[in-house]
């Protein structure tokens, strides 16, 4: 990192190397552990940026009362930031509460298909859940976690240590399939059920109106004291931003409804699809989610600004992926000319946001330094600037091209 030029890094701390019940006693062997961590990032000038969690919950408290699913878990996981502040805070001045709390509600108890695979829609993969109600409860008790967490560092941290504290929210830009009214509605609709879901509670002060209206009863309503700790909870927002989709409407199709089965998707009643009138909105990546859309960055930070009233912004995620090519060779795996590409484009309409729109954007953060395990793609994919020889016993890593562009790149005029 200090060869590249880099001046920070982002990494997340696990929970359960805290609290292997996640609550109780101390394991001060993952004290020990992220103290290392945090003192090797110093000596080296890398500014830590940390993620309190990234959907690693400990099993103990889903077995013992549901995790998300119970407001038990609030002060569980307040207790759990308070130790992170007090041991590590003196020299982290940069935390995140939670990474991508959309994704992980809505993969883990919406569809099913991440931890802990809970659902209830179609023919069903899973053997317990309901769709149509655990998304909005486990998002909710999120939130007020991030919320107490907020106002406890405020209360006990903040005047000794000084740092600032934010959270990170995946935002996939929405283009309206058309220019007509109807079309932009449900594009904004389709915002709403992900981005908004979270980010208009802590800068609006609720619930998108959208989702209160197709939700209905089964969405939790704050309490007064609840929106007063909510709104204005956070000092920056962490975006993180890979591909753009149309918002395609599915109000109507019987196919798509009888599968998702009264999920948070048929309350939306649009969804996103990265093709219109047959054309792939851009070239796709090795993810079949990603799509190589670079305007998408700069609609996006404008679509911040004009609606959130231009906060703070860190992207905190933005790269591509490539196969895991079993016989590529190795010279011809650290030739990443579209992972060049994708960085100089979205970094120039970054660029044009901030210059041009006068978006208040703060940092970047490319995903990721290292090839790395890609939760349910495994090893199958790789976003790294580095290549892992997974095969090595010392998992050598060497140098992609991509780490001479960023380097060239960072340096100073």
């Amino acid at each position: 990192m200090t060869d590249m030029g880099l001046d920070a890094y982002r990494f997340s701390i696990s929970w359960t190397r805290i609290f292997p019940y996640g609550n109780g006693i101390v394991n001060q062997a993952g004290i020990d552990y992220y103290n290392n961590l945090i003192d090797a990032l110093i000596a080296q000038g890398l500014v830590p940026f940390v993620t309190l969690y990234h959907w690693d919950l400990p099993q103990a408290l889903h077995d013992s009362y549901g995790g998300w699913l119970s407001p038990r878990i609030i002060n569980d996981f307040v207790r759990y930031a308070e130790v992170c502040f007090k041991e590590f805070g003196d020299r982290v001045k940069h935390w995140i509460t939670f990474n991508e709390p959309h994704n992980f509600v809505f993969m883990g108890y919406d569809v099913g298909l991440e931890a802990p695979g809970r659902c209830s829609i179609g023919s069903s993969h899973c053997k317990i859940g309901n769709s149509s109600t655990e998304p909005y409860i486990v998002a909710h008790n999120v939130l007020l976690s991030h919320a107490a967490t907020f106002r406890a560092y405020q209360a006990k941290f903040k005047g000794e240590q000084g740092g600032s504290i934010g959270i990170s929210l995946d935002m996939m830009w929405l283009e309206p399939m058309s220019n007509s009214t109807q079309d932009v509605e449900r594009a904004q609709i389709c915002l709403d059920f992900q981005l908004g879901w979270f980010l208009d509670p802590l800068y609006l002060g609720d619930y998108p109106s959208s989702m209160r209206e197709r939700a209905g009863g089964r969405l939790p309503k704050f309490s007064k004291e609840q929106l007063n700790d909510l709104k204005g909870s956070l000092d920056f927002l962490g975006i993180n931003h890979y591909t753009t989709n149309y918002a395609m409407d599915i109000s109507n199709d019987s196919n798509i409804l009888g599968i998702l089965n009264n999920d948070t998707l048929v309350d939306a009643g649009v969804i996103p699809y990265p093709v219109r009138n047959g054309v792939p909105i851009g070239e796709m990546g090795a993810s079949s989610w990603l799509f190589i859309v670079p305007w998408g960055m700069r609609k996006s930070m404008n679509y911040l600004k004009n609606r959130y009233g231009n906060p703070p912004v860190i992207i905190t995620e933005n790269g591509i992926d490539e196969e895991n090519e079993r016989h590529t060779s190795l010279q011809a795996a650290l030739e990443d000319q579209k992972r060049i590409d994708y960085h100089r484009d979205y970094l120039s309409n970054l660029s044009a946001a901030i210059n041009e729109d006068g978006c208040n954007v703060r940092g970047y953060f490319a995903w990721s330094l290292l090839d790395n395990w890609e939760w349910t793609s495994g090893f199958s994919v790789r976003f790294g600037l580095y290549f892992v020889d997974y095969n090595s016993p010392a998992l050598t890593r060497y140098a992609k091209k991509s780490v001479e562009w960023f380097s060239d790149f960072l340096q100073p005029f």
